[in-house]
C-alpha cells in the first residue's frame, strides 16, 4: 500500500516561520492595523485612535511624550484593554499569528 502526504502546508509554515524570524522591525501601524483598532474600540484605526485622544500627535517623538499614565486612562476608557502595554501584548500576537497563519488553510 502506498500513500502521499500533503507537506504543502508544513513548508508554508516553516517560510511564515522564516519570515518572521527575519522581521527586525515592525511599525505601530502595521501591528495595530484597522481591523485591530476597530475591533477593540470605536476608532476606524491607529490614527483616528490618536486624534480622538485629545493630545496633539504630530511626530514620533510627540507620541513618546504623552504620559504614560495619561495615555493608560486613555486606553482604559476607549478600547478593551486596561492599558497601553496590554494593547501592545494583544497587538504583537495577532501580528504573530497573522504571520504564521498567512497561506494557510482554516
Amino acid at each position: 500500500m502506498s500513500f502521499k502526504i500533503d507537506r504543502s502546508g508544513f513548508d508554508k509554515l516553516r517560510k511564515n516561520i522564516e519570515t518572521l524570524a527575519a522581521t527586525k522591525e515592525v511599525k505601530l501601524g502595521e501591528m495595530m492595523n484597522p481591523e485591530f483598532i476597530s475591533s477593540h474600540s470605536s476608532f476606524a484605526n491607529l490614527e483616528d485612535l490618536i486624534n480622538g485622544s485629545g493630545f496633539r500627535v504630530e511626530t514620533a517623538e510627540d507620541f513618546k511624550a504623552i504620559p504614560d499614565a495619561d495615555w493608560d486612562v486613555f486606553i482604559k476608557e476607549n478600547t478593551d484593554f486596561e492599558n497601553w502595554q496590554d494593547m501592545q501584548v494583544a497587538a504583537h500576537r495577532d501580528y504573530v499569528a497573522g504571520v504564521m497563519g498567512k497561506g494557510l488553510k482554516k
